[in-house]
């Protein structure tokens, strides 16, 4: 094995996450990987500093991916600086124009949706367009530069908006957990848009803050309280996400307090963790999604770190009757299991389940059930009977926990631990 291939054997699963989470469809990918193991094969007596091996094919990476961003611009014939913009944010689905287009396509006129529609989604050369909409190409061009006027002085102006009004006043979350019900309804689970993050509630989008409460079972006390707000927007490794801050506070000694920081991406099919930093004896670390197992088995979540989907239907994945739960065999099983009424602080909301079967963590189960605004009403945690019982109290959770709920799932005991809600509730 020469010393290029030994060295690109530790740092190529990097190289890949980074390429893949900034170009689709797939085939795309694997064309720029090509191109940069190639290139840096090349050019690898250059490195005179063969410890800089990982940033510097990192680097030839991204020249890639930006040389691969101004063909794109320029086929669609949209000016560079614009291209660069959209390209920094990631859609798995295609180059994010359509994350940035479809948040703001409803306020344009029909005749501007379809223009936009037909260009940036289909990719339609603008003759093909005149053809298929009866016009001449002349007022294709005009309808097409006025409408993308129009989005990016939408575009613009709401980002301004979201940067001035800043965040909410947190609520104030009750020392004991609400008494809640639920209820098995006969209907048809809904479809839903969750554009939370995976296990932390916030939505990860300029001028969001949340506030949310972890209540040990059965006691229903409160444990510790986290304060959450967007700050800014961040970039990591050329995608870009937004910054936000977790105050965690013990709700019995206020003094004990963790500062934590995130960068997250939301685009319109997924939701992602991209960095987290902490503190490690005084020294601010930053972990990214390139950093592999280290930050994958705490934060990542689907293959490349696609994060979990946006738009959840029924798959099928997870069979729920009552509290004995079926999985099929696969590496993220996460899915609607049905719907249920759950009564709560004086309301009731019409809800479906979402089931996670060890994507958490390994013997962790976790039932959430999301309203169809996509908002978190109650969040409940299980564990296996046997989930590090030696640092527990030695014994299974169903004896430690005996008045706990409990799942069975693929003929295995899981017991209730705590639950959360959020003040999306209060």
């Amino acid at each position: 094995m020469t010393e290029f291939e030994m060295l690109l054997g530790q740092v190529k699963k990097s190289v890949e996450y980074f390429v893949k989470c900034k170009i689709s469809p797939i085939e795309d990918a694997q064309d720029i990987l090509q191109e940069t193991y190639l290139t840096a094969y090349q050019r690898f007596d250059q490195l005179k500093d063969r410890n800089a091996f990982k940033a510097w094919i990192l680097s030839i990476a991204r020249n890639k991916c930006n040389d691969h961003f101004r063909q794109k611009a320029a086929v669609l014939e949209i000016p560079l600086e614009d291209a660069e913009e959209y390209s920094a944010d990631d859609g798995r689905m295609g180059i994010v124009e359509v994350l940035a287009v479809r948040e703001h396509l409803e306020k344009l006129a029909d005749k501007e949706k379809e223009i936009l529609y037909l260009y940036f989604w289909k990719q339609m050369p603008q003759e093909e367009i005149a053809k298929k909409l009866g016009i001449p190409v002349g007022t294709v061009k005009s309808r097409l530069y006025v409408a993308k006027q129009k989005f990016r002085e939408s575009y613009e102006g709401s980002h301004r908006k979201r940067e001035l009004e800043g965040v909410d006043i947190m609520k104030r979350l009750p020392e004991y957990m609400p008494k809640y019900k639920i209820t098995a309804r006969a209907d048809e689970p809904f479809s839903v848009k969750w554009e939370e993050l995976m296990g932390w509630f916030l939505v990860p989008r300029l001028g969001e803050s949340l506030s949310w409460g972890m209540y040990d079972q059965p006691s229903g006390k409160c444990d510790h309280i986290y304060d959450m707000k967007v700050i800014g927007r961040a970039m990591v490794h050329g995608i870009e996400g937004v910054e936000l801050t977790a105050r965690e506070a013990s709700y019995s000694n206020k003094e004990e307090v963790t500062n934590r920081t995130f960068v997250a991406q939301l685009t319109d099919t997924h939701c992602r963790y991209l960095a987290t930093i902490r503190n490690d004896n005084g020294i601010r670390n930053f972990i990214t999604f390139l950093d592999g197992e280290e930050f994958m088995n705490c934060w990542g979540f689907g293959e490349d770190n696609c994060g979990n989907e946006v738009h959840l239907m029924p798959k099928g994945d997870i069979q729920r009757d009552g509290n004995r739960i079926t999985t099929t065999k696969k590496d993220f099983l996460l899915d609607i299991v049905g719907r249920y009424d759950v009564t709560i602080c004086g309301k009731t909301y019409d809800t479906v389940c979402v089931m996670d079967v060890q994507t958490y963590n390994n013997g962790v189960v976790s039932e959430q059930f999301l309203d169809k605004n996509g908002r978190t009403i109650l969040w409940r945690r299980f564990n296996k009977n046997d989930w590090h019982v030696d640092h527990y109290g030695g014994k299974p959770w169903s004896e430690q926990l005996p008045e706990n709920d409990q799942l069975i799932v693929d003929g295995e005991t899981y017991v209730q631990w705590y639950d959360c809600i959020t003040d999306y509730i209060l």
